[in-house]
């Protein structure tokens, strides 16, 4: 098993964010993939028919979906601050603007406050249009403490 270290290593190194993915268990299962542009960094769920939930439409199932933007909105907060172990979860909300259709999915995090110990991410998921999401979530997490009492 990786450290957090050798993870990030392997990232800026070789550009290998599968063993980061692997950091984060149910993000490994779900087959997320981290791409980078740039400097900005995306996630990507490819698309498989285990993530139906709904078979008449067909539509991917909406724990599938929000448990895609949470572990995006993890490993963006992994990435990009120098925690030394893993956020945990404090909160999530989300609103789901239309079904996720049989294809894949895409999401794009936000640091939108970042304190001392806790982060609130903002997450946004599309399939095939970025302009049309088909979710919107917020979370906060909580970081590593930076010093320690005394």
């Amino acid at each position: 098993m990786s450290t957090l270290a050798d993870a990030r290593r392997a990232v800026r190194e070789h550009g290998d964010f599968s063993v980061l993915r692997e950091l984060v268990p149910y993000a490994a299962f779900l087959g997320l993939r981290v791409t980078q542009d740039g400097g900005a960094l995306g996630f990507h769920l490819p698309f498989r028919p285990g993530l139906i939930g709904n078979a008449a439409l067909p539509a991917i199932h909406g724990g599938v979906i929000a448990a895609f933007m949470e572990n995006a909105a993890q490993l963006h907060l992994l990435l990009q601050l120098d925690e030394d172990k893993v956020p945990k979860s404090i909160d999530f909300s989300i609103d789901y603007l239309r079904s996720a259709h049989a294809e894949d999915c895409h999401a794009s995090c936000e640091v939108a406050r970042l304190g001392r110990r806790v982060a609130q991410v903002q997450i946004r998921c599309w399939q095939s249009d970025e302009t049309r999401p088909i979710a919107l979530a917020r979370s906060h997490f909580l970081l590593e403490a930076t010093d320690s009492p005394e």
